[in-house]
């Protein structure tokens, strides 16, 4: 049994982490600005603002894996970089290993080809979250060699605004983005939960980042 914190675990992908750890036995902490609105049994939920270094260091320390999975928007629009930073530093610190859920646009559409976010039309309103996802992957892949991590690059299509299918499965892969036959990239939040599960009990991608899509 891991000692599990999520930051983020009331939005869409954390929930689902948070979900899949529980289910497996894992001792839970999910940190927000909001309640659940329907708490998973045996989940420690603890309300409060990443923006609080005090709030930060306790949702750290003591943890064995820590999950961040911080939505930008809001009171956290522009804010989540300094958070980031400060969260890396403290898993050096305090020796603990350091998932990121970051976003697919770094991928790249073949193997040797262009980026995601080169080849497709963004809204300027999307791009400081895309900007966010690429700046959290730069940092781990600069980052000391005793600080663990993980980036978890999903579908192209994943968010609660898009439709998806809860299968059981997923494919996985690493910098190269996954189609489907139909040529859709999608991952429900509940198969994106079971790779990043899979992967916190059984490492297999230390300090690298890795895709998954159906």
């Amino acid at each position: 049994m891991a000692r599990i914190t999520v930051l983020g675990g009331t939005g869409y992908g954390g929930s689902a982490v948070v979900r899949e750890a529980a289910r497996r036995g894992h001792q839970v902490l999910s940190l927000s600005r909001t309640a659940p609105d329907s708490p998973t049994p045996g989940v420690t939920y603890v309300t409060g603002s990443v923006l609080d270094a005090d709030v930060l260091e306790r949702a750290v320390v003591g943890a064995d894996v820590v999950f961040e999975a911080l939505s930008p928007r809001g009171d956290m629009a522009g804010q989540v970089e300094g958070v980031f930073d400060a969260l890396v530093t403290l898993a050096r610190q305090h020796s603990v290993r350091l998932g990121v859920l970051g976003g697919a646009s770094s991928l790249l559409v073949s193997e040797g080809g262009e980026r995601l976010i080169d080849v497709t039309p963004m809204p300027p309103e999307a791009r400081p979250e895309v900007e966010l996802g690429i700046h959290k992957l730069e940092t781990l892949q600069q980052s000391a060699d005793d600080l663990d991590w993980f980036y978890v690059s999903p579908a192209a299509e994943f968010g609660a605004w898009e439709p998806s299918t809860e299968t059981g499965q997923y494919r996985i892969a690493d910098d190269v983005l996954l189609r489907g036959p139909d040529g859709t990239s999608q991952i429900s939040a509940a198969d994106l939960a079971l790779a990043v599960l899979d992967e916190i009990d059984s490492p297999a991608h230390q300090r690298r980042r890795f895709h998954v899509a159906y």
